[in-house]
C-alpha cells in the first residue's frame, strides 16, 4: 500500500453518489501547485470518502477549500496521460469554504492552525 499526504485546493463541489451495493462515496479533486513561473503546474488527484464520513464532509467540503488529504495512493493512466487516485483516510481544513462570498459556518480549522500565536514570524 502506497500512502500520500498532499495539500490543495478542491477544484469544484464534491459529489456524493452511492454504490449498487450501498454504499456512500464522496467524490472531488485536489489540485497542487507545482513550480513557479514559466513552469508552474497543477497535478490533480481524485480523492474518494467512504461511508458515514463521506455524508458528514459533503456539508464542510466547496470549490476553493484548501485541504490536506492523506490517503492511499493508486496510479493509472487514460488516454496515455497519469491518473492519480487518493482513498482518503484524513481530512484537514486549512482554510474556511465560501460560497459567494459567504463563509460556511461551523466548519474545522486547522490544528495547527490553533497553534499558532502572533510572534511566528511566517
Amino acid at each position: 500500500m502506497q500512502t500520500i499526504t498532499v495539500s490543495g485546493n478542491l477544484g469544484k463541489d464534491p459529489e456524493l453518489r452511492q454504490t449498487q451495493g450501498g454504499d456512500d462515496v464522496l467524490g472531488f479533486s485536489v489540485g497542487v501547485k507545482q513550480g513557479w513561473g514559466d513552469k508552474a503546474s497543477t497535478n490533480w488527484y481524485r480523492c474518494n470518502v467512504w461511508g458515514k464520513r463521506a455524508r458528514t464532509l459533503k456539508d464542510f467540503l466547496f470549490k476553493g477549500v484548501k485541504v490536506v488529504v492523506q490517503g492511499e495512493l493508486q496510479i493509472g493512466s487514460y488516454e496515455g496521460k497519469p491518473q492519480f487516485d487518493i482513498r482518503v483516510n484524513e481530512v484537514e481544513f486549512m482554510s474556511r469554504a465560501e460560497q459567494n462570498g459567504v463563509s460556511k459556518g461551523g466548519q474545522k480549522q486547522s490544528r495547527y492552525q490553533d497553534d499558532l500565536d502572533d510572534s511566528v514570524p511566517f
